[in-house]
């Protein structure tokens, strides 16, 4: 088990439970030097999620056996050891990832054990859609058409009645020591977060129950709780993409009217699958441009303005928000993660592999595919991005997403007491109401770390010399 940390609907125990024998389930912390380790968000999400695994398999008389190491040399010794004669696992998409996974499948054949992988975190493989001309969809909107007019999720895999591993070896999860350090930001996570297959289904059937029905109008409010929150749920498997489309698919079956809102959601989870698409055809997505004219973009290495960026002292609020509530929560909402993302990569010039790794370290959901898809399509040099000169305005985006100024008084507040019409322009309020809301630019609340229209004229500067590259070339 990898990125599949649930029982239930789960096709490789499902197919192990069909041989008739008994199954153990394994998880491999994977050390080798040629995988991206987890961030520490990502760590403090995992340890939890392997803790309630661990409880759940108890439950059917079984034991999840955790091993920390090399896959390709655990793997094997555990066969030999259990007398195992079949090894199953959930697919993985990044080339590192499928080269592992391809030598150890064939290592395990040679030896005579019947070796499969199966499809367990996604709605279709990603070779699986092509477009009319027989190759892969770069444009989201046709793979979403594609995906809405074709997908039917297969039936559901039904739970083992029990499972084995008791006798085997296996380390304590408690020491691996999951947890973020230098310092622990993680404090505050148990406050949002209940990682595990069990928090995953609650999660889902709360939101099913009370924010599906608004999420069209509410999903680009940060001020309103209007998403799902399962991206870490589905990134760690404790919830298969199958089944939120079953979910869904189920109440529109049974007269659920708000059909917009159901569809928009549908829309997000393809919007995952996409990136899956996008990564399995261009494994170098998380450190190379995937447009590589942006390989000529006049990036600034900028250490000063990268700090105050991830700890949200930019002077612009509701970027701030957005960075303090990652720090507080590893999350983001979506529509500040674009805010954030563009400020970065377009006022500040900053080069969007910085911001990618940072939020690889302080998402709980940090994601290969999504991670990296998100942040070149805010960069201009993703696949079906965002034009470079689409220039997030940190001022008009937090007065029409955050209208009640509730998100940026949550995370700053400091400027709690300022009025609506200045909150997220605190440098246009005079120096009478600056001082009624106990606020002194430059002590209590930054300046803005650079003027917004020398921001927007520098990117859009840097935009035409990419260009005029282009076109010289």
């Amino acid at each position: 088990m990898r990125n599949d940390l649930r029982l239930d609907d789960n096709r490789v125990i499902s197919a192990a439970a069909e041989r008739g024998s008994r199954v153990i389930c394994i998880y491999i912390l994977e050390e080798d030097e040629s995988l991206r380790q987890r961030g520490g968000a990502s760590q403090w999400w995992l340890d939890k999620s392997l803790k309630s695994l661990r409880s759940d398999i108890s439950e059917l008389g079984g034991k999840l056996v955790c091993r920390r190491g090399r896959a390709n040399e655990i793997i094997p010794a555990l066969v030999e050891e259990t007398g195992a004669t079949a090894v199953y696992w959930g697919r993985r998409y990044g080339k590192t990832e499928r080269e592992i996974d391809s030598a150890i499948k064939a290592a395990l054949k040679d030896d005579g054990i019947d070796a499969q992988s199966f499809n367990t975190s996604l709605l279709t493989e990603p070779w699986q859609i092509e477009t009319k001309t027989g190759g892969h969809y770069k444009v989201f909107t046709p793979y979403w058409r594609a995906v809405r007019a074709m997908y039917e999720p297969p039936a559901p895999c039904p739970l083992p009645d029990s499972l084995g591993g008791m006798g085997v070896e296996g380390e304590r999860i408690e020491d691996w020591d999951l947890h973020p350090t230098q310092p622990d930001w993680s404090k505050g996570f148990d406050e949002m977060w209940t990682p595990g297959e069990a928090g995953a289904k609650a999660r889902l059937s709360a939101f099913l129950d009370d924010g599906l029905r608004d999420y069209e109008e509410q999903r680009n409010r940060p001020d309103q709780d209007g998403t799902s929150g399962l991206s870490p749920h589905l990134h760690f498997g404790e919830l298969g993409p199958a089944q939120i489309w079953r979910a869904v698919k189920s109440k529109l079956d049974h007269g659920f009217k708000q059909e917009t809102s159901a569809w928009s959601f549908l829309s997000e989870v393809v919007w995952r699958e996409f990136s899956y698409v996008l990564l399995y055809y261009n494994p170098e997505m998380g450190w190379e441009n995937y447009n590589p004219a942006f390989n000529e973009m006049p990036w600034k290495a900028d250490a000063a303005a990268l700090k105050a960026w991830q700890a949200g002292q930019t002077g612009y609020p509701i970027v701030d928000a957005g960075m303090r509530q990652l720090w507080a929560c590893g999350w983001m909402h979506n529509r500040v993660r674009m805010i954030v993302a563009s400020f970065l990569t377009k006022h500040l010039m900053v080069h969007w592999r910085d911001g990618e790794d940072w939020f690889w370290d302080t998402l709980v959901d940090a994601d290969p595919a999504s991670n990296a898809m998100g942040w070149q399509w805010t960069a201009g040099s993703g696949a079906d991005a965002a034009p470079y000169f689409r220039i997030f305005n940190p001022i008009t985006q937090g007065e029409k997403f955050d209208k009640t100024g509730d998100y940026v008084r949550t995370w700053c507040p400091e400027l709690k007491e300022l009025p609506d019409k200045c909150l997220h322009s605190p440098w246009t309020a005079d120096a009478k109401t600056l001082k009624c809301a106990g606020i002194t630019l430059g002590e209590t609340y930054p300046e803005p770390i650079i003027d917004h229209s020398t921001g927007r004229q520098r990117a859009q500067d840097a935009w035409e010399t990419l260009k005029s590259k282009q076109d010289s070339a």
